[in-house]
């Protein structure tokens, strides 16, 4: 039977500011990716989110991101390899604290945004990315975008490198997103995600933005927590997906 994750960015918060609905998202995907406090997020939210995760057995990623609380990590940035590396070993060592205090751990770790597309095709920031999950652990898997930088260096260093689709993104037709600037760069249409979810999950190919089709053969799919109505169509996503013979499950 054809499987697949289902992942969320989740906690992505900050004070009293709240942005994804993480109680009742977790009720529907398999995978958490947890802001660490860099383009959003913090310590009680970090924690609660951990401690929900946790009761639900969904599994707890580090959603790692460049220092950009203003921009929420969408923002490019020229940062050294060498901190890019230890702040991402920083965020990882964060959730880990709150991951262990609800009796799980830190499973996986994800980009986001602006950092997420870079290490795409950037080989420097890319290997600082996997130079700072190396020194967390050296053991945890990187979740990206098929074909990218990024997990091709992890997979050289030992790293599970993981891949993972969109069905809310457009795509270009080399595979990569079409950027969030652009125009119907996000999938707007509640029927069309869920349809283009089963298409992803059952065959690995999505069509492309100026209608090519695209192999981008994934082993997680993300939906977006910070979308209008993102808990009805993730529970739509799910329950499509499994009418179609698609078992959910976490891929860790």
């Amino acid at each position: 039977m054809t499987s697949i994750d289902l992942n969320a960015d989740l906690g992505e918060g900050f004070g009293r500011w709240q942005l994804t609905d993480d109680e009742r998202l977790l009720s529907v995907v398999t995978s958490a990716n947890v802001a660490c406090g860099f383009h959003a997020g913090d310590a009680a939210t970090m924690r609660r989110v951990c401690e929900q995760a946790a009761e639900r057995g969904v599994r707890i990623g580090a959603q790692v991101s460049y220092r950009d609380l203003a921009g929420f990590g969408r923002r490019a940035m020229d940062v050294p390899p060498a901190e890019l590396a230890a702040e991402v070993a920083y965020q990882i060592g964060a959730l880990e604290v709150f991951a262990r205090a609800a009796g799980t751990r830190v499973s996986y770790v994800k980009p986001h945004g602006a950092l997420y597309n870079r290490v795409v095709h950037d080989e420097e920031q890319a290997g600082a990315v996997v130079e700072g999950v190396l020194l967390a652990d050296a053991t945890l898997p990187v979740l990206g975008l098929p074909g990218s930088r990024l997990l091709e260096l992890a997979a050289k260093s030992g790293l599970p490198a993981v891949t993972e689709a969109f069905a809310d993104r457009a795509y270009t037709e080399r595979g990569t997103l079409v950027p969030r600037g652009q125009e119907g760069a996000v999938v707007t249409d509640p029927d069309a995600v869920v349809e283009r979810s089963v298409g992803l999950a059952r065959t690995g190919v999505v069509t492309s933005h100026s209608g090519v089709p695209v192999d981008v053969r994934a082993r997680s799919l993300c939906l977006h927590g910070d979308t209008p109505g993102a808990v009805e169509l993730s529970r739509r996503v799910r329950a499509r997906l499994e009418e179609s013979g698609v078992r959910v499950e976490a891929f860790v």
